[in-house]
């Protein structure tokens, strides 16, 4: 439904705006769901050049709004980084509300809106700014890294952030930094214990966890090998130790999506959050994607139809507190102005040393 409640018409005009859209989607959108989400993207990308807005759309959106009125898409990386470039007036967030703050950090000067406020996540819900001072006593001179998935609050009493696609290369580059062998890695837990696998630097952990990921087990993973010997299992490094064993590969989103894309698996299982898997499969025809996945409800929250009332509306903008936002934007900056990783992002459990702990706080 439109802004005004009335339903946008699906005109021969829209079809042929839409077409290219369409021939991606077809195959995760039915011909009646497509008569009602046509005419909302057709709308949503009018009113985006007549306002000077760009919309950024995470890899965990539904189909029709990454591949329809997304214009950047990717992982919180690669989002992160689009918001610094981006010169449009208006930045829509099409993802969870700390990507918004994330982007009002970068970009200061832009107006920043997000179309639900009620999207959030269960990993920056999981820890404050109030407990990093805390864990900064407890371990003086121990630089703090934390996952982009947090608030502005948090980022702002950090020393570097990351992202799961870089976080064994800011890890390291923080302990370099900072002349220590050890580090301090918020908040998901099992991101951090995947990265102690991967390198020498001892990890302190908080017991932050994604709710989409911790629900995976290793019986879910075997299960499924077990029905499908020919497929090959992609994890997310957010997801327990027990999958990541068992799985065939670990990466973030953005190496996910590489992998297949490069490799072109004839079948792939993508352990993360559902809209992931028809994403890729939009762009990889010849492979068979089996979805075992587990549903954001945070993510779900943005729909074409309050993209299209943000626009028409402004609303819901996102501030950042200014002398949070300086503190922030720091932390950021060091994450963004590292050079891309050496190798690929992932996690190589052939290479990685198995049973690493971690200190818990």
């Amino acid at each position: 439904m439109a802004a005004d409640g009335f339903q946008l018409p699906f005109t021969p005009e829209v079809e042929r705006e839409t077409r290219p859209v369409w021939d991606k989607v077809q195959r995760h959108v039915t011909p009646m769901e497509w008569r009602a989400q046509a005419p909302l993207i057709a709308a949503i990308n009018r009113l985006k050049a007549e306002k000077d807005a760009v919309i950024l759309a995470h890899n965990y959106m539904t189909p029709e709004i990454f591949h329809g009125v997304g214009d950047f898409v990717g992982d919180s990386l690669a989002l992160a980084k689009e918001a610094a470039r981006s010169k449009a007036r208006i930045i829509v967030q099409a993802g969870v509300h700390f990507m918004a703050e994330t982007s009002k950090v970068l970009s200061p000067d832009k107006t920043v809106l997000i179309p639900d406020l009620r999207a959030g996540c269960s990993l920056a819900a999981s820890i404050t700014g109030a407990d990093v001072r805390l864990i900064k006593q407890r371990y003086p001179g121990v630089p703090v890294v934390t996952y982009v998935n947090t608030t502005a609050e948090v980022k702002a009493e950090t020393d570097i952030c990351c992202t799961s696609a870089n976080a064994v290369q800011v890890v390291e580059e923080a302990a370099r930094l900072f002349g220590t062998d050890r580090v301090i890695l918020i908040p998901d837990e099992f991101l951090a214990r995947n990265v102690a696998r991967q390198t020498d630097i001892r990890i302190i952990a908080w017991q932050g966890r994604c709710e989409v990921h911790e629900r995976f087990t290793a019986a879910d993973i075997l299960e499924i090998k077990a029905a499908y010997p020919d497929a090959e299992v992609l994890a997310h490094p957010e997801c327990p130790a027990e999958v990541i064993e068992v799985s065939d590969f670990t990466g973030s989103t953005a190496a996910m999506n590489d992998y297949v894309l490069t490799r072109k698996p004839k079948r792939v299982v993508l352990i993360t959050e559902c809209s992931m898997a028809d994403n890729v499969a939009a762009d990889v025809r010849e492979t068979e994607f089996v979805r075992p996945c587990n549903l954001c409800p945070h993510m779900k929250r943005i729909t074409l139809e309050n993209i299209y009332e943000t626009l028409l509306t402004g609303r819901h903008e996102v501030t950042v507190d200014p002398a949070i936002a300086e503190r922030a934007r720091l932390a950021v900056q060091r994450m963004v102005d590292l050079p891309p990783p050496a190798t690929p992002a992932r996690y190589d459990l052939v290479k990685a040393r198995h049973h690493v702990d971690v200190e818990l706080i």
